[in-house]
């Protein structure tokens, strides 16, 4: 090979490899067999074949979003994570847990997902009829995540939270320990219908603990419904609080990459809401919600696609 050659061929192999590098997503999530597992294998999915293979997406089991987004500084412009917006604006401000000395402000937002909600499932045959009826109830809310400290909260500032009997155990036991009667209800956050919850209400009967006003705002959060009959069995609306969610990268990646991941993903969203209706009350608007610049990438999709983009995220 000429010398001329063989420099075209290392100057090519330079100009593609930024490109190249962007081929694989890391796409890190929530802890498997949750809702939020599930929409991430979606969203690889989406983004493998709206790209014709060009974007393969590998999803990582996460512990929770404060792991997500501590991961952040350490990976590169490959990496996208989920995490409430409220996570990622205290990791930019520097606050706790993420006052470690890491560098957060590359953090970038590409879109909104469905928003975390607050189920507090109870066995029908418990007993439990009110928020007052918990105690000395034998209760799971697993441990280290969003979920788990928005329930031991909501217990606290209902009046509860010394006399409920949290069993010191891993949330993915929740159901096998409610059907075999072993404890009397468990909380998890997921966007609904939730398939831990639909787990449980296949195999017993269950209830929805639900606030009204007085309690929604001590409980805190926006205010949500899960419609009536969304699980087996319960048949009246549950009104409950929800924490809202986003998809986020870093400003490493390539512009074109996150053009097309949010390309993709708006594209495509009705197709996966055909699948699982928690797509269905994603929109433009819900943009707002992110705490952290959009992307440049992202940015320029939404402005060809003519989507009113807030003045803090540009």
């Amino acid at each position: 090979m000429s010398k001329r050659l063989l420099l075209g061929t290392v100057l090519l192999a330079m100009a593609l490899s930024p490109a190249l590098a962007q081929d694989r997503i890391t796409y890190k999530s929530a802890k498997s067999g949750s809702s939020y597992y599930q929409m991430a294998v979606q969203i690889s999915e989406a983004i493998k074949n709206g790209s014709d293979g060009d974007l393969l997406v590998t999803v990582e089991e996460s512990q929770g979003s404060v792991q997500n987004v501590k991961e952040a500084p350490r990976r590169g412009g490959s990496y996208v994570f989920t995490s409430p917006p409220s996570l990622v604006g205290n990791a930019m401000a520097g606050n706790e847990p993420f006052d470690d000395g890491a560098d957060y402000q590359d953090i970038r937002g590409l879109f909104p997902i469905p928003s975390l909600t607050m189920h507090f499932v109870v066995r029908a045959d418990a007993g439990i009829e009110s928020w007052a009826d918990l105690a000395d109830k034998d209760f799971i809310i697993g441990k280290g995540s969003f979920g788990a400290r928005k329930a031991a909260a909501t217990f606290e500032a209902f009046g509860v939270g010394d006399s409920v009997n949290l069993v010191d155990v891993e949330l993915n036991a929740a159901v096998p320990a409610l059907t075999n009667r072993q404890v009397h209800g468990f909380a998890t956050a997921g966007s609904y219908p939730a398939p831990n919850v639909m787990e449980a209400a296949a195999s017993t009967d269950i209830r929805l603990l639900s606030m009204n006003e007085e309690q929604l705002a001590q409980a805190g959060g926006a205010r949500l419904v899960i419609p009536a009959g969304t699980y087996p069995g319960v048949d009246v609306d549950t009104t409950t609080v929800s924490l809202p969610v986003g998809a986020y990268t870093l400003a490493a990646m390539d512009d074109d990459t996150a053009h097309e991941i949010v390309r993709i993903f708006w594209e495509r969203k009705s197709n996966m809401a055909g699948s699982n209706p928690w797509w269905g009350g994603v929109t433009p608007e819900m943009l707002d919600t992110l705490a952290a610049p959009l992307h440049p990438g992202a940015l320029r999709y939404y402005q060809e696609a003519g989507v009113e983009v807030p003045e803090k995220l540009r």
